[in-house]
């Protein structure tokens, strides 16, 4: 069995973070392994608190993996400081970690600032060691400092974030009023992945989702394109199943196939 590493927040209410991380991995057939950098107080309205993790506790976590059990890719979401950030990139540079995937978690969907602002600069050091960055439109737009408003200066922040380093860059167009296309920046060409806006509020941990599957595909032995069409349609089919369990935004449908052949319908 493939084996993902997941570096990431968690998630209390279960629905984004380490959590997301590991429920999509496991849906996708992965095994999933975590390195937890954060935990944060947070429901379905909002992020209430977070507590960082040190250094040395994630550099503890890293090199527990790294050094029993062979890591055929990984997953960054929220990483929050600049020193975590650094020993992140330090410990997967000397493990040699492959199909490195990187989600520039920012700012969660209740506007709590994930990422302090001074680690903003530091997490394009991270970027630059990226096989794939999967940053949304406000993401994109903070690292390249430019407004995006249409599918032109989508490409465009796309290849300013490959300046970087990133071998692939997947800017994810969720946040567009008009569509939900994503495009992908891979080997100098432009491919877009169509989507149309599903009629839903439950959009919880939609970019763990994405980036964790994307990592898993990698993990599995699939191009980046390939593993990027693929992602795309397994979150796309968890939007469309996903559910309420709070008063606000509710998670996506992970385990959709899993709830059908257990005759559970997600309400």
């Amino acid at each position: 069995m493939k084996k993902v590493l997941t570096i990431a927040g968690s998630d209390s209410c279960g629905g984004a973070g380490i959590q997301a991380d590991i429920k999509t991995m496991s849906a996708l057939g992965v095994y999933g392994m975590s390195v937890i950098t954060a935990v944060t107080a947070q429901n379905t309205t909002g992020v209430y608190d977070v507590a960082e993790l040190s250094r040395e506790m994630v550099k503890a976590q890293i090199e527990c993996i790294f050094e029993d059990i062979e890591v055929d890719a990984v997953k960054i979401g929220m990483v929050s400081n600049a020193e975590i950030i650094k020993i992140i990139r330090e410990e997967l540079l000397k493990y040699k970690a492959k199909n490195i995937v990187v989600d520039p978690v920012m700012i969660s969907k209740s506007g709590y600032f994930l990422l302090k602002p001074e680690a903003v600069s530091e997490i394009k050091n991270l970027i630059a060691i990226a096989d794939v960055v999967t940053p949304n439109i406000p993401e994109a737009e903070t690292l390249v400092d430019m407004k995006i408003e249409n599918e032109e200066q989508m490409e465009k922040a796309a290849q300013k974030i490959a300046l970087m380093g990133a071998k692939h860059v997947l800017v994810k167009g969720g946040h567009r009023c008009n569509d939900a296309k994503d495009i992908l920046l891979s080997d100098n060409n432009f491919v877009v992945l169509e989507g149309s806006r599903i009629n839903t509020i439950n959009t919880h941990g939609t970019g763990c989702t994405l980036s964790s599957a994307i990592a898993s595909y990698l993990a599995l032995g699939y191009r980046v394109e390939e593993a990027a069409k693929l992602s795309k349609d397994y979150i796309t089919k968890a939007i469309e199943n996903s559910f309420s369990i709070g008063k606000g935004v509710g998670p996506v449908g992970h385990f959709v196939e899993l709830y059908r052949r257990a005759g559970i319908e997600n309400r």
